[in-house]
C-alpha cells in the first residue's frame, strides 16, 4: 500500500464523522473522515489529492482527473459525499484554506476584531480554545496516539524533539519530560545552520517528533524530507491545514489553532503533548521512576530547589 495511501486509512479508522460541523473541517478533514465510505476511484482521488494538499486540487477539474487517473464525474461524486454542491465549492474551500495558512498577524487581527462581540476577551479566548479542542479529540484517532507514544518510549531508538520559530517551546517543553522518561531524547535546535549536525545522528528507526504550524518554516519541511530519507518515522504535530511536512509523517496530529487575537493559539497542542507525555510515563514508569530517583538526587546535590523540613 502507497505510503499516502496508508496515512488516508489510518486517518479513517475512527469510521466517525470529522466533527458535528462539517462545514468547520477543511477539505483533508473531510477526506480522512468520510475514507471508509469512497469508492476505489474516489480513494485513489483522495490519495492523489493528500498527497500534495492543497496544492492538487487547485487546478482545474481536468487536470486533477489527469493526475489521479479518474473520471471527472467521479471527481464531482467525492465532492458531494464531502458535502460540497459540487467541485466549484470544493476548489473554493481549498483556496480559502491556503489563503488561512499565508495569513499573517496583521490580517488575523483585524478579521477577529471586525463585529467583536461584547463579551469579555477572556470568556471568548477560552471558548475558541475549547471548540479548538473538542474538533480536534473529533478527529483524533486513539490508535494512532498510541501507536505514536509508544514510538517516542521504545528504548531501542532515540526520540529527537523539534520545533520552529513559535513552536520550539512546545518542543522543549515536551524535550524535558522525555528526557526524564527515557535516555537517548535530543533536542533539536530551530536554527537550520544547527541542525544538520543533528541529523548526523539520526539512525533508522529513530523518531523525529516535528511541530509545524502556518505559516509553515522552510526549515522545518526540509529537516522532515532529510530526516526521512534516513529512516526515521516522524510523528507531526500540526495545524488544521497541515504542513507540507506531512508527506513524510508516519503519524499527523492536526490541532485547531485560531483564537480572537492576532497570534494562533498552541492550546491544545499542548494538551495532547502533556497527555502524550502521561502516556509514555504511565507505560514505562518502573524505568521511569528510577531514572527520576536518579535525577532527583542529583537536584538535591545541586541545591536548585528550595527544600523543606
Amino acid at each position: 500500500m502507497p505510503k499516502h495511501e496508508k496515512n488516508a486509512e489510518q486517518h479513517s479508522n475512527t469510521g466517525k464523522p470529522a466533527t458535528g460541523n462539517a462545514s468547520d473541517n477543511t477539505v483533508a478533514e473531510r477526506i480522512r473522515a468520510n475514507f471508509h465510505q469512497l469508492t476505489r476511484a474516489e480513494r485513489q482521488l483522495a490519495n492523489t489529492m493528500l498527497e500534495n494538499y492543497p496544492v492538487s486540487g487547485l487546478g482545474s477539474i481536468t487536470a486533477l482527473a489527469e493526475t489521479s487517473d479518474v473520471s471527472a464525474p467521479t471527481i464531482v461524486r467525492m465532492a458531494k459525499k464531502l458535502g460540497f454542491r459540487g467541485f466549484p465549492q470544493l476548489q473554493s474551500q481549498l483556496r480559502h484554506e491556503v489563503e488561512e495558512t499565508i495569513s499573517n498577524p496583521i490580517t488575523r487581527h483585524n478579521r477577529w476584531s471586525e463585529g467583536a462581540p461584547d463579551a469579555h476577551l477572556i470568556n471568548r479566548f477560552a471558548e475558541a480554545v475549547m471548540q479548538n479542542l473538542r474538533q480536534t479529540l473529533a478527529n483524533l484517532d486513539p490508535g494512532e496516539f498510541d501507536e505514536a507514544c509508544a514510538m517516542m518510549g521504545d528504548l531501542k531508538h532515540a526520540v529527537h524533539v523539534a520545533g520552529g520559530r513559535i513552536t520550539g517551546t512546545l518542543a522543549e517543553y515536551l524535550f524535558r519530560h522525555l528526557q526524564m522518561i527515557r535516555p537517548g531524547t535530543t533536542l533539536v535546535p530551530s536554527t537550520d545552520s544547527h541542525w544538520p549536525h543533528y541529523v548526523l545522528d539520526m539512525h533508522d528507526g529513530d523518531t523525529l517528533v516535528l511541530y509545524d504550524v502556518r505559516r509553515y518554516e522552510n526549515n522545518s519541511v526540509k529537516l522532515a524530507e532529510i530526516a526521512a530519507e534516513r529512516g526515521v518515522n516522524l510523528i507531526l504535530f500540526t495545524d488544521q491545514w497541515v504542513s507540507p511536512a506531512a508527506r513524510y509523517a508516519k503519524y499527523t496530529f492536526s490541532c485547531r489553532i485560531e483564537a480572537p487575537s492576532a497570534w494562533d493559539s498552541t492550546a491544545v497542542m499542548q494538551v495532547i503533548t502533556e497527555t502524550m507525555i502521561a502516556r509514555i510515563q504511565a507505560s514505562s514508569w518502573k524505568k521511569a521512576q528510577l531514572r527520576t530517583r536518579e535525577l532527583e538526587a542529583l537536584f538535591d546535590r545541586t541545591g536548585l530547589f528550595r527544600r523543606f523540613k
